[in-house]
């Protein structure tokens, strides 16, 4: 197989990138390298002739066309998105013109070559759509999201992926296209790009900065270690039933502050010094439209095709901090980039 994965240069992309290599797959990684995105992150597999990069906007029509007809995929996994929720309500232009348009152009790329190709890799082509549960909304103390659980997006990133969840299965349904979505929970785990929750509460908290923590840290999240999400996504894309969805998840809800406290008990252990970091914990104002609760259920997955999590939150926390300790290098050379580090989120 001859994988095309976009937006392999971020965080799930690269993890994607590097799984798929270490299975003998041959993988082409198309980024636009925007402010997120980072060549240190598939810096282990540059070097392997199952890999190759090309630096493409998914918004380029010919760029785009220029890809297929180069590398010939038999694969498309459609990871490169704007994703913080944060920078969404700042510019949400941004978010429609990359998740909404961008999907659509590569849609229509995709749909050109699998088209062209003869019977026999026409039939085993697949168009694999990845997205967030939180194009479902929110959820209260109970229940989980289901395949069947209504849309209900609350941001500008989660109606763009909304969209861009409904234009990948319109291509489906109309054109034929072999497409399959999958939506996960929050993922967390190395090269998690420092912006996020589980990152900022590491680097604030070896820094002795305060760790910001929105209204009272009660919103739920069931976390997700982004290893366990490559391998699921590789596990959909050779097994998964073409028009199916598949919600994955890592069975592992947890509030933010508890999140946060955590952290804070394994930096304590691993380096003391600083101790104890609970106390830099500041509550700040809370962020417009702030879902409340995220719950996946992973049963379809689970009994259709076998996969499950095999990392705990407690052990995943643990790797995690000890992966930022021992690459200090990758996260502070990201820190100078613009907005990382700073309060978004304030545009509503």
């Amino acid at each position: 197989m001859k994988l095309l994965v976009t937006g392999g240069a971020g965080f799930i992309g690269s993890a994607v990138v590097r799984g798929a290599v270490a299975e003998g797959i041959r993988v082409v990684n198309v980024d636009a390298l925007t402010y997120a995105a980072n060549l240190d992150n598939v810096a282990s597999v540059v070097d392997s002739p199952l890999y190759a990069f090309e630096r493409v906007d998914i918004r380029d029509d010919a760029g785009l066309a220029r890809v297929f007809a180069a590398h010939d995929p038999d694969a498309v996994m459609h990871l490169a998105a704007e994703s913080h929720v944060d920078r969404s309500i700042d510019a949400p232009t941004a978010f429609v013109e990359t998740n909404v348009l961008g999907t659509c152009a590569l849609l229509q790329a995709a749909r050109a070559h699998w088209r062209a190709l003869p019977p026999a890799r026409r039939e085993a082509f697949r168009f694999h759509h990845v997205s967030t549960d939180e194009v479902y909304g929110a959820l209260g103390p109970t229940g989980r999201f289901t395949e069947a659980t209504p849309y209900d997006p609350r941001s500008p990133y989660s109606a763009s992926k909304a969209a861009s969840d409904h234009l990948a299965r319109a291509w489906g349904e109309t054109y034929g296209l072999p497409v399959l979505v999958t939506n996960c929970s929050n993922n967390y785990g190395p090269f998690h790009f420092p912006e996020k929750l589980i990152p900022l509460t590491i680097l604030n908290a070896l820094a002795g900065r305060p760790i910001p923590i929105y209204g009272l840290g009660e919103n739920v999240r069931d976390w997700l270690y982004v290893e366990d999400h490559a391998a699921a996504l590789l596990t959909v894309l050779r097994r998964g039933r073409v028009g199916e969805t598949y919600n994955i998840g890592g069975d592992a809800e947890a509030r933010n502050i508890d999140i946060v406290r955590a952290i804070c008990a394994v930096l304590d252990a691993l380096r003391p010094d600083g101790a104890p970091r609970e106390r830099l914990i500041s509550f700040v104002a809370d962020r417009p439209g702030h879902d409340f609760r995220y719950a996946i259920d992973a049963g379809k997955i689970r009994d259709e095709l076998g996969w499950r999590p095999t990392v705990s939150l407690e052990e995943g926390l643990r790797r995690t901090v000890a992966w930022y300790l021992d690459n200090e290098p990758w996260w502070r050379a990201i820190q100078q980039r613009h907005g990382v580090g700073d309060r978004l989120g304030l545009g509503a």
